[in-house]
């Protein structure tokens, strides 16, 4: 169980309610970072007193370390200040809950220091899988996965990221567009987009949610986590969001974990596995009625599709996945682009980018920038045109 956390990310929703759990447990906080929430990490910092404070932007960090100079906290900025806030010999675990590619390295960094990674940072394995694995192997250290549809299949696995099963099934809520018509999408705006049927997120996994991108990642995540044949990992939508995932095995049985939409409980049993300690609400299933399945709408949501190839295809294609998607999601919420252009400017991407071995940081993170800066420029010749 975990005594002495590191939380990056620590402003979000997934870091907000890991505070949560903190308070809950009683743990100690060795580190907090943000990217530019001066108000809110000076809340945390001065009520959770850290020994370190990061913040990704400069003016945001001037500003932190100014307001905090009354207290024996350390203020750093960027990405060299996250893998400082991930390599704190204090923090026995390390919760990654930062959005993007930026959690890749600090995560490396953590795994490096043998820590417990709880992992919510989506990108690190979908974008940096081949590298996150192979130093966990190397250097001994625990990756515990922190997204709720990943926790329900480690649970199911009995906490064995090695276990023989027969198909891993992930859940989707089906997001707020499930049945509107290709027309209809169109026309959806990015408020329409950020109000989810059923979780509370931030805006970035939000509108991947109504993408289905998020189920992509996480196809590809599991891949990585379950050493999971890409043919062996289906995906169905569960409006309830109730069951969290499923295994299936090869004598026909099938395990599923359920509860209500509440990230603190994976969040809580990432810092305390093994042991199990009292949460929230027992299920009521009775109060629950029914619980509804319903077939993947794949087709309508071209970003689950891309993102499955690209995992399928490895290498640096997750990367100019990610990479385009991020900056179209940026877009989509500006209002520069419409709902349908993300799958437009990711596709593009991957038709753009030839397949690169992902053997370095250095390689990712080169292919990461050259791919940004074509899909701003796709999307802004076709915002213009």
């Amino acid at each position: 169980m975990s005594s002495c956390i590191s939380i990056l990310g620590s402003t979000g929703s997934i870091g907000r309610q890991t505070l949560d759990v903190v308070d809950k447990l009683g743990l100690r906080v060795a580190a907090l970072t943000a990217n530019r929430d001066v108000d809110r990490l000076e809340a945390q910092c001065r009520k959770y007193r850290p020994k370190l404070a990061a913040m990704m932007d400069e003016a945001a960090y001037k500003e932190l370390k100014a307001r905090l100079s009354d207290m024996n906290i350390t203020v750093v900025l960027g990405l060299e200040g996250l893998i400082t806030a991930a390599s704190l010999p204090e923090a026995d675990t390390v919760v990654t809950a930062v959005s993007g590619m930026v959690g890749l390295k600090p995560t490396l960094a953590a795994i490096r220091e043998k820590k417990r990674i709880a992992l919510a940072n989506k990108e690190s394995l979908v974008c940096g899988g081949e590298l996150v694995l192979r130093a966990v192997k190397r250097y001994g250290a625990q990756l515990v996965p922190v997204d709720s549809e990943h926790s329900a299949i480690f649970q199911c696995l009995a906490f064995r990221r090695d276990a023989a099963f027969d198909r891993l099934v992930l859940t989707a809520s089906g997001g707020p567009f499930l049945h509107l018509s290709q027309e209809e999408l169109r026309r959806v705006t990015a408020a329409d987009a950020l109000r989810h049927p059923t979780w509370n997120m931030g805006a970035k996994i939000t509108v991947d949610s109504a993408t289905l991108l998020n189920k992509g990642y996480e196809v590809i995540e599991a891949h990585w986590l379950y050493d999971a044949p890409f043919e062996k990992i289906d995906a169905v939508v569960h409006p309830e969001s109730i069951v969290h995932s499923l295994v299936l095995f090869s004598d026909g049985a099938a395990l599923a974990q359920l509860g209500y939409p509440d990230m603190r409980v994976p969040i809580q049993l990432a810092l305390t596995y093994p042991e199990r300690l009292p949460c929230e609400k027992p299920l009521d299933l009775a109060a629950l009625g029914r619980l509804t399945f319903l077939p993947f709408p794949a087709e309508k949501f071209p970003c689950y599709g891309l993102a499955v190839a690209a995992g399928k295809a490895g290498g640096t294609l997750p990367v100019v996945l990610n990479a385009a998607a991020e900056e179209a999601v940026r877009a989509f919420l500006a209002g520069r682009i419409t709902f349908p252009a993300i799958a437009e400017t990711i596709q593009d991407a991957l038709g753009s980018f030839p397949r690169e071995e992902a053997d370095s940081f250095e390689r990712l993170a080169g292919t990461d920038a050259r791919v940004r800066a074509h899909a701003l420029s796709f999307i802004y010749g076709k915002s213009a045109s």
